[in-house]
């Protein structure tokens, strides 16, 4: 009888708890409660009085609320708009999944190209009106634009000054929803309503429709869009079953720069679930109606239909960047049978677990808003560029193939990149902690291009080489990965090419960066030149470069010394001290020099471009993150830590870089700069200068005065956020952790700062790392309390600032008591 009771309760249990997800999902996602009501009215009577009842006994019996025992909803605090105004290609995503190929998004801006191929484009929070939405938003990848609109059929992208001179809608921001997985909009123009989602490689649209007989779908195919460049050729084609299949391919500036010749194309393969009444092709303004086919420049193709008043039509395109087939092949596998509904709540779910495996707790909403929006940056770009298959697009244009296990599913995933300059102080340390195995496969990825290539990529677009900056981190990157013992990938090859990227300048391709290495390894530096008619690479960032080789040589020794590479050990250890070559003893600058060994002449430590890229002296002299011990005792522990200070005091006034002017190079002539690479690490120097104070105080200030919840005071002001590298920093520096060397050395750990959170929750990967959760706890924590009086780890207090990599993934808690007072010795 007992058994027969508790069977029945189970019964019952699990049809109220259905019933309150149904409920629960409905009020999340509906516009009105009128539809909640609306389903209600359908559910089964007795259902509903058992509904009430559980309702009613929960509120009088329970001691907790549903609340706490809800799976927490984490995509509730994501804010795509967030830094929006001049902000990069890849930055307003929503309807894109975690590092996924399909990334669907309106475009405000889109068709306005980018001139030289980095500039902000794509969506920027300034603009009331929109032209389309496209499919591929990555590093110097854009395109594949469906747009839909009614009336009269016009084929070509209105102009932001003048709406009506083509397909362009005023939108009203109360109209608008996005977060991660999901982004819908109101075409005020149209009266249509626009919604976005996405699996990883098969975007979703849904356009619902007013009543009407010129109901018109857009597939814009053979036009420029964001990053890319001009269109070489295009194609766009009805098959006899109704699917709208095509590609463009790109010639991007920055591939042209790098891989000249080399280029870009991008596939799809769509279907709608409505037959149109009249279809066409066009190209700009000329329209022809009937034909099934386009190709060359401009290609693309329009569908009419009737429509009912809030009629839907919705498209499932699967992307590639290998062929058509692919494409095909990729919608079939992830979205066959997926309505967009279902698609758009698998998206959601996985942003909240992927976005879960970080929890921090604060009364304080703005900054819960500006730590899951930095993660959600930071998982969205550098997305993926092969197939279900593992089919992927190689650097000399052909098709590659995966390895793929017993089930015939690749055993890793490949990967587009932008620059992985300086993303080593946020993504990297990111990925270490909490999403290993993606760290992992980006490795693997990379070694896909040194293997088709002979080079390593500092940044890749389809692999083709698109560095950005003219170095290569991607050893330092490789090198980091394997002390924090994400070791399973080809670790010999890995080595391989990494070492010939610190030391190999033999017939280097410019797309493989550090064109003047071998001077670098000749000199023991890198000779300034004052002019030349070479690349600026070639010759007029020595300072820079410098600084750059030896840290990246740093890790790539220890590496070897790990590896019992003593004779490598040795001769990248001696290129790691290239940094004391340029110490300049009289001016306390590192201070670019010429082959003779003379340091510079004329010198204006402001100046940006001589001698250092995108910075100047002031922001590069703090640039030896790998022995920063050394650098305080050359200077002068108290003139350091004073100069330091100073720098932050000065630059806080400019709101920590180029003040409040909408440009992304505004704070290259400043003191300290956050919103660009070269100098996000020196917050955290104090703790090796002995006023770990210092570092708790200005860390924080940063992540609060820096970072915003707005528009256009987001990342800065319209300042460069780089596929998530300032959002990643964010993440890292509002948790109190950051490893100034990049977690390079063989035992890697991270300095310790003063988190915003009273308690954060690290997820960590049990197939790389030994414990299931790392904790952070930070008591009587709060705006004036912000100074750390003590740490403790699993009961046993640290007398230092700093916490090994290891005991962190090992597991446990780690305790830090608040004080509003500064303390610098624990």
């Amino acid at each position: 009888m007992h058994r027969l009771l508790c069977q029945r309760q189970q019964m019952l249990s699990k049809q109220i708890e259905y019933i309150i997800d149904k409920v629960k999902l409905l009020m999340r996602y509906s516009n009105s409660t009128f539809s909640v009501l609306t389903w209600l009215r359908f559910v089964n009577q007795r259902a509903f009085v058992i509904l009430v009842i559980h309702i009613v006994l929960v509120c009088v019996f329970s001691d907790t609320s549903t609340a706490q025992t809800a799976k927490p909803d984490f995509t509730q605090f994501v804010d795509p708009h967030i830094g929006t105004a001049h902000c990069r290609w890849f930055h307003f995503t929503p309807g894109a999944i975690p590092f996924g190929m399909a990334k669907p998004a309106p475009s405000t801006d889109g068709h306005y190209g980018n001139k030289s191929g980095w500039e902000a484009v794509g969506y920027d929070f300034r603009h009331e009106s929109i032209e389309g939405f496209a499919n591929f938003h990555e590093f110097q990848i854009g395109g594949i634009v469906f747009a839909p609109l009614t009336g009269k059929l016009q084929t070509i992208p209105g102009k932001l000054e003048n709406t009506n001179e083509g397909y362009r809608s005023p939108f009203d921001r109360k109209d608008e929803k996005a977060t991660s997985g999901y982004y819908s909009v109101v075409l005020k123009e149209y009266g249509i309503k626009a919604e976005l989602t996405a699996t990883e490689r098969v975007a979703f649209h849904r356009y619902t429709f007013p009543a009407g007989n010129e109901s018109h779908i857009l597939f814009d195919i053979g036009n420029r869009q964001g990053e890319s460049g001009r269109v070489k050729d295009a194609k766009v084609y009805m098959t006899p079953d109704g699917r709208i299949e095509g590609f463009v391919t790109t010639l991007p500036e920055y591939v042209q720069k790098y891989q000249a010749g080399a280029e870009v194309s991008m596939y799809f393969s769509a279907v709608l679930d409505k037959k149109p009444t009249a279809f066409g092709v066009f190209k700009g303004n000329e329209q022809q109606a009937g034909k099934k086919e386009l190709s060359g420049e401009g290609a693309g193709m329009y569908l009419t239909f009737t429509t009912k008043a809030n009629e839907s039509v919705t498209i499932k395109a699967g992307l590639s960047y290998t062929s058509i087939e692919n494409a095909r092949l990729n919608l079939q596998t992830e979205a066959a049978n997926l309505s967009f509904d279902q698609a758009k709540n698998q998206a959601l779910s996985t942003w909240n677990t992927y976005l879960g495996r970080i929890q921090v707790e604060t009364s304080n909403r703005a900054d819960k808003v500006k730590f899951y929006t930095g993660l959600y940056h930071a998982l969205l770009g550098r997305g993926l560029a092969s197939d279900v298959n593992g089919a992927y697009p190689k650097n000399d244009g052909t098709v590659g193939q995966i390895p793929v296990d017993k089930n015939n599913k690749p055993v890793h995933h490949h990967y587009n990149t932008d620059a992985i300059w300086g993303a080593f102080w946020n993504l990297t340390q990111l990925w270490a902690l909490a999403y290993p195995e993606y760290y992992s496969a980006f490795v693997k990825s990379q070694l896909l291009v040194y293997k088709d290539a002979g080079w390593l990529g500092d940044g890749i677009a389809n692999s083709k080489y698109v560095s950005g900056v003219g170095t290569n981190f991607v050893s330092l990157v490789m090198a980091s990965a394997y002390m924090c013992g994400i070791r399973d990938f080809d670790v010999n090859l890995a080595y391989e090419a990494s070492l010939k990227n610190e030391i190999d300048g033999n017939n280097r391709p410019r797309g493989a960066g550090k064109l003047d290495v071998d001077r670098f390894v000749k000199y023991g530096f890198v000779n300034h030149i004052d002019k030349s008619d070479a690349s600026d690479e070639i010759w007029r960032f020595s300072g820079s470069h410098t600084l750059e080789y030896a840290f990246s040589s740093f890790s790539v020794a220890q590496w070897a010394k790990l590896l019992g590479k003593e004779k490598d050990h040795q001769q990248l250890m001696r290129l790691s001290k290239a940094w004391e070559q340029l110490y300049d003893p009289k001016t306390q600058f590192l201070r670019p020099k010429y082959a003779d060994g003379k340091f510079i002449d004329n010198f204006k430590p402001t100046e940006v471009w001589r001698g250092f890229q995108e910075g100047n002296a002031w922001q590069y002299t703090f640039y030896v993150p790998h022995e920063p011990e050394s650098l305080v005792a050359k200077v002068g522990k108290d003139r350091f830590n004073s100069r330091l200070d100073s720098i932050f005091t000065v630059s806080q006034k400019a709101v920590f870089g180029g003040g409040k002017n909408i440009d992304a190079f505004a704070g290259l002539e400043g003191l300290y700069n956050h919103g660009n690479q070269p100098n996000l690490h020196i917050s955290w120097l104090f703790n090796y200068s002995g006023k770990p104070s210092l570092t708790q105080k200005w860390a924080r200030a940063i992540c609060n005065e820096f970072y915003g919840t707005e528009g256009v005071h987001g990342y800065g002001y319209g300042q460069d956020e780089d596929q998530g590298q300032l959002g990643a920093w964010y993440v890292i520096g509002s948790m109190g952790l950051f490893d100034v060397k990049a977690l390079t050395e063989t035992e890697p750990s991270f300095g310790i700062g003063s988190p915003l959170f009273t308690k954060i929750t690290i997820q960590l990967n049990q197939k790389y790392y030994k414990g299931k959760e790392f904790v952070i706890e930070a008591r009587n924590n709060s705006q004036k309390n912000s100074y750390v009086q003590s740490f403790t780890m699993n009961g046993k207090k640290l007398y230092k600032p700093f916490i090994p990599f290891k005991s962190v993934t090992d597991g446990g808690t780690l305790i830090l008591e608040m004080g509003n007072k500064p303390k610098d010795s624990y």
